[in-house]
């Protein structure tokens, strides 16, 4: 597949003033802006903003950022899923993992995160992708957004709607160890039967595998 990737770019007010949401950058755009301090929850800001110089220059990767003037105070990640993880395991070109997205403190409940959703789903070729969002409850701030298990999860469906993203069932371990957790799941108009079948059989992959194990 040749990844295609169309710049596109909204603009907004806020209470911290005017924000830019844009992308997908280059690893040399990206580079051009500042990278907020604050954004410290994968890895600390300097690391973290090294990550993403290295996935905006992955053939699949996507950057998106929102900024304030030249300061990036939150972005959102895609790229393809990690080898060890099970969602590689049938190695699909049309999968692409949501990895991150992380909105500094400050600019929080200015609808940031879901701006940052829809300006992705902008580009007409995220329509050849099936997206993934693999949830888990202790990856939550729950401290510093002052929300209950529930409460979060509420908000973090609501947030991923604004990209097209809806709970999906799966039968993967970590998922279903706590009813919390969630797969989060948007496939693209223009994604063949076949791939949409692949990717049910990779949902449901330990079902999968045993039922291959019982028919050999």
């Amino acid at each position: 597949m040749k990844h295609k990737k169309s710049f596109h770019s909204i603009s907004y007010e806020t209470s911290k003033g005017p924000l830019t949401i844009e992308g997908p950058l280059s690893s040399e755009q990206l580079a051009e802006y500042g990278f907020h301090e604050e954004l410290t929850a994968f890895r600390p800001a300097e690391k973290q903003f090294e990550a993403l110089l290295k996935i905006a220059d992955f053939e699949e990767g996507r950057i998106i950022v929102a900024r304030n003037k030249a300061m990036i105070v939150g972005y959102v990640t895609y790229l393809y899923p990690d080898p060890l993880e099970r969602w590689s395991e049938f190695n699909m070109e049309e999968l692409i993992v949501l990895g991150a997205i992380e909105i500094a403190p400050e600019y929080r409940g200015e609808r940031v995160a879901s701006n940052l959703l829809k300006v992705s789903m902008m580009d007409e070729f995220m329509e050849n992708y099936i997206i993934i969002s693999t949830e888990y409850y202790w990856h939550w701030d729950l401290q510093g957004t002052n929300l209950n298990i529930w409460e979060y999860r509420k908000v973090l469906e609501k947030m991923m709607a604004a990209g097209g993203l809806r709970p999906a069932p799966t039968d993967d371990p970590e998922i279903i160890s706590h009813p919390a957790n969630t797969l989060m799941v948007r496939i693209g108009k223009n994604v063949s039967k076949e791939a949409i079948e692949r990717f049910d059989k990779l949902r449901f992959l330990t079902r999968y595998q045993q039922r291959q194990k019982s028919e050999g």
